[in-house]
């Protein structure tokens, strides 16, 4: 059987980081040279409908949500739990959710605090709603500055790599971008050095994985085989909340890059995709009698 798994080993070097460090220099009034800060972890998460017993209505090809129970996404679950492990390493690390969505998507925000965050922040208005991938990582850039301005500089984000009633797996990398930060997206495994500015990070590839080297400030997303997200604790869920909800105007956002009438996405139909087939073994006695087998499947399925 042919098993290739390839690894690449990339050092990563983006100037991008220069135009956050400008943005930071005009982001307040205060001076950010003084600022004696933590290690500042944000986690953006998604509150979701769960699949596990959402419908899809067959006529309109959309999903069906009344009477659907919420809860965190998958994927943003193992990326509070990863910033939670930087936490509970070291000391003088703070974990900030953000997270848009109506009112009782607060109950995420009790769901990340009860699990050991430090703060929640709340994205909630009608003027943001319905929006797609784009319209969301304009919202969330307007309100991780707003948070900048209020509290100093972060050093690290990670979101999840998609959200389940969406599979876009595109807001992470739109908002890394639009913040001016590198980004890694897929990551499975990751370590972080004990000056807390250098990560190496395992991302996941279809046929192998990358070894990636990067320094903080930096965004990355995450995927459920990175690690197990921890229950919440009876101290955290009966303990102090800080919660904080903001809308449109506290953001700063320009109304004309959010919502459902700014957002460019259409979505033409909503359905179960098939599952993966399995693998196919190629025999043989030799590797070239291997190879040759391998040519004859993949012509047979067109695949050359």
């Amino acid at each position: 059987m042919i098993n290739q798994q390839r690894e690449m080993i990339l050092i990563v070097v983006d100037n991008r980081e220069n135009n956050w460090n400008r943005w930071k220099k005009t982001a307040g009034s205060f001076d950010m040279e003084e600022i004696q800060m933590a290690f500042r972890i944000l986690v953006c998460a998604k509150q979701v409908p769960d699949t596990n017993v959402i419908k899809i209505n067959p006529k309109t090809g959309t999903l069906i949500r009344d009477g659907v129970p919420s809860i965190l996404n998958n994927d943003d679950a193992n990326a509070l739990e990863e910033a939670l492990k930087i936490k509970d390493k070291f000391d003088d690390v703070t974990v900030s959710v953000i997270t848009m969505g109506p009112p009782q998507a607060n109950d995420l925000l009790f769901e990340c605090i009860a699990k050991g965050a430090d703060e929640g922040f709340l994205i909630s208005d009608r003027a943001v709603g319905g929006s797609d991938t784009w319209a969301t990582s304009n919202t969330l850039e307007a309100g991780i500055r707003k948070w900048v301005k209020e509290n100093g500089d972060f050093d690290l984000i990670f979101t999840g790599r998609q959200a389940i009633d969406g599979d876009t797996a595109q807001v992470g990398p739109q908002l890394a971008e639009k913040l001016g930060i590198p980004q890694v997206s897929y990551v499975e495994e990751f370590e972080i050095a004990d000056n807390l500015k250098d990560i190496t990070v395992k991302r996941q590839l279809e046929d192998g994985y990358e070894l990636i080297k990067i320094q903080t400030p930096c965004l990355l997303t995450t995927i459920k085989e990175l690690n197990t997200p921890r229950y919440m604790t009876m101290k955290g869920i009966f303990g102090d909340k800080k919660m904080t909800t903001w809308n449109a105007k506290d953001i700063e956002v320009d109304l004309t890059k959010v919502g459902l009438e700014a957002s460019p996405t259409n979505v033409f139909r909503s359905f179960t995709p098939a599952p993966k087939q399995p693998g196919v073994k190629i025999e043989g006695d030799t590797e070239k009698e291997q190879a040759k087998n391998l040519l004859i499947n993949l012509k047979a399925k067109h695949s050359i």
